[in-house]
């Protein structure tokens, strides 16, 4: 546990000599706060707590252990983002008892009413998470897939029963996140 923690503050010095939209003191800070917590306590837009735990490279939310997690990691203004989220919607919607899908913004200080209307203009109908935590749990969620913290969006990564099985970065397919979705549920 201790070699991952030093790998994972490495990895984070690094990625901050190559970014130039964090400072170093703040990759430290974040890495501080991720090696301080390995749970994440997330709030969505309707008020739902969400209790989300990092074990190594393993990602579990309570309540949801033995289920498809996916994670959208989005901007409101992202044009691939918007386009996405329907799609979302419809699968969260259509393995409703098997997939979670968990919406997590980059953007700071976006209040509910702004999420709100997001999810309603592109049909977000899925829990959209709005807490402080939000970029320090996207960071941690794109450099546990080997990914710099400047990662495109949406980045969309699916774990099974806490587990990484894949992820986009950038615009795809919705068929191809469909088809993953089957893979992973072994239909």
């Amino acid at each position: 546990m201790f070699k991952n923690i030093l790998l994972l503050l490495s990895l984070l010095l690094l990625f901050s000599a190559c970014s130039d939209t964090q400072d170093n003191e703040q990759i430290v800070e974040e890495a501080n706060s991720m090696v301080a917590s390995n749970v994440f306590m997330m709030r969505d837009i309707q008020g739902k707590e969400y209790e989300i735990t990092k074990i190594a490279d393993e990602y579990t939310v309570k309540g949801y252990e033995n289920r498809v997690v996916i994670y959208d990691i989005f901007a409101t203004w992202c044009p691939p983002c918007r386009a996405i989220a329907p799609y979302l919607a419809k699968f969260a919607k259509e393995f409703k008892d098997d997939v979670l899908v968990l919406g997590i913004t980059i953007e700071e200080g976006k209040s509910n009413g702004d999420l709100m209307e997001y999810a309603d203009a592109h049909d977000a109908h899925y829990p959209i998470l709005n807490s402080a935590q939000n970029r320090t749990l996207a960071n941690a969620l794109a450099s546990s897939v080997h990914i710099g913290s400047g990662f495109p969006i949406p980045l969309i990564i699916i774990y099974k029963n806490g587990r990484y099985f894949t992820h986009y970065a950038g615009a795809v397919p919705p068929e191809m996140i469909h088809a993953d979705i089957k893979k992973a549920l072994g239909k």
